[in-house]
């Protein structure tokens, strides 16, 4: 579990669906995905004017998706002839939705903060802000909180292929750019 909750934490711009009248729903947010003792939780907030979060209510079930790098596969690349395919990394994670009350939201929000704010020299952090600027924020949004049920990875990096074509392979993703894809095949 710890390489998919390292894998979440840096891919951490994930897809949150839902469902209501048997449409999916899908919203593109950044989320925190936290330890709590033996469990997993995933937090977040949208805009109240997102109708996604009102099915949190009604149904409770939640799938958040997570991608990182993928690229397409070229079969030239092969020793032997073969077809072609696509590597890819992505978390899918299911759970349980409920809705943050203010306190937990601004816990939330003050973590977001430090977390994408605090190595800058001039951080925006909670604190920082005047409470005029963060009550008048707060009305527009809603947090919430995913007990994770279920989790499925699916990293798809080649392992099916023998050594030469592997690291043949990760040349090609470089000299394409796909650095990062790259570099998640070379940690296998």
């Amino acid at each position: 579990m710890d390489e998919v909750k390292e894998f979440v934490q840096t891919h951490s711009f994930a897809t949150v669906v839902t469902t209501t009248d048997e449409k999916p729903i899908a919203t593109h947010l950044p989320v925190s995905f936290q330890q709590l003792d033996d469990s997993y939780v995933i937090t977040g907030h949208m805009a109240i004017g997102n109708p996604q979060w009102k099915t949190f209510e009604e149904h409770e079930k939640v799938l958040v998706m997570f991608q990182g790098p993928h690229a397409y596969i070229s079969s030239s690349w092969y020793e032997k002839q073969s077809v072609p395919t696509w590597n890819y990394q992505a978390v899918h994670v299911y759970g349980k939705a409920v809705m943050l009350e203010k306190a937990e939201l601004v816990k939330e929000l003050t973590a977001m903060l430090e977390t994408y704010e605090s190595h800058r020299e001039q951080s925006v952090l909670w604190h920082t802000l005047s409470d005029k600027l963060l009550e008048n924020q707060l009305k527009g949004i809603v947090g919430f909180k995913i007990m994770v049920e279920e989790v499925q990875a699916a990293f798809k990096l080649s392992q099916n292929r023998h050594e030469r074509d592997y690291a043949r392979i990760i040349e090609e993703l470089e000299v394409e750019g796909e650095v990062e894809l790259a570099s998640a095949m070379k940690k296998r």
